[in-house]
């Protein structure tokens, strides 16, 4: 599943092939969409919250002459990655194979000649820009955006302090943007199980580190995703995907568990018994 990092990363992608082209025809392939139409309008940028994409279109006038009371409010598009969402441009002249056809969910043709496609996309919404943090409302502060608020973050990851500590960073109404890598990573850089109480750890402490990294990985060229500081090919992780090779730090055999506690997406959990001692997936179940 794409992260708050990954999410940052395509927003700043678009916004350099999309932002200020004007849509010359649009396909929106979603039941709440069907009649929706973005032609005319202008591609403003991309924002994130967490793992969600927002992308913000002009007003359109629908009279055709000058803005004024015919002109139509400026729109704000959601959508969520989730496990296998994608947003590619094709060159002007060029489209998917069709064998992609099905999986297609909107399509924007720009006046450059570029087409904009959207597969596999979920929780599609459009709705005015005036309105879109509505849809982010049950969302915790997010590392990556200026209004990031720690202190916040932190309230929220402890209002629960018996809630395991990899369930509470993977809570995207506490905290957005942390995915199942960076609560692994991070589980394992503060040295305690997965499975620790949130309540039994230095959380402002982690989130500043989690916080710092984040911000990197999402923004420093060659270093998505590296959380141990050396891109070398198969020495990126601490532990996450590591049942092989070992631990990285300790050489000693890191477990995985099929799924976190009380985690709706039953997302795998790596860690490494004797870097990180504390309660296992079974304790007190």
């Amino acid at each position: 599943m794409p992260e708050g990092d990954s999410v940052h990363r395509l927003a700043r992608r678009l916004d350099a092939r999309l932002a200020g082209r004007r849509v010359v025809r649009s396909d929106l392939r979603h039941p709440r969409l069907v009649g929706a139409d973005l032609a005319g309008r202008h591609v403003i940028g991309h924002d994130t919250h967490g793992k969600h994409l927002l992308t913000r279109f002009s007003a359109a006038d629908r009279s055709g002459g000058s803005a004024g009371s015919d002109e139509a409010p400026p729109l704000t598009l959601h959508s969520h990655l989730r496990m296998d969402g994608e947003w590619t441009v094709t060159r002007p002249g060029r489209r998917l194979p069709a064998r992609l056809g099905h999986e297609v969910r909107l399509v924007l043709a720009l006046d450059d000649g570029a087409t904009v496609w959207g597969l596999r996309l979920h929780d599609l919404a459009l709705v005015p820009t005036r309105d879109e943090r509505r849809l982010l409302a049950h969302l915790g502060p997010d590392p990556l955006r200026e209004d990031w608020d720690a202190a916040e973050a932190a309230r929220r990851l402890l209002a629960d302090p018996a809630v395991p500590l990899a369930a509470a960073l993977l809570d995207q109404r506490r905290v957005a943007g942390f995915g199942n890598l960076w609560a692994n990573e991070l589980c394992f850089l503060a040295g305690v199980s997965p499975w620790t109480p949130v309540g039994e750890v230095d959380v402002p402490a982690l989130l500043e580190r989690g916080a710092a990294m984040l911000r990197r990985s999402a923004t420093v060229p060659g270093a998505h995703q590296v959380t141990t500081g050396s891109r070398r090919r198969g020495n990126e992780h601490w532990v996450t995907g590591r049942v092989r090779q070992g631990c990285l730090r300790c050489g000693g055999p890191v477990r995985v568990a099929a799924e976190v506690p009380g985690d709706p997406a039953r997302r795998r959990t790596w860690w490494c018994p004797a870097c990180q001692p504390g309660p296992g997936p079974t304790d007190g179940r």
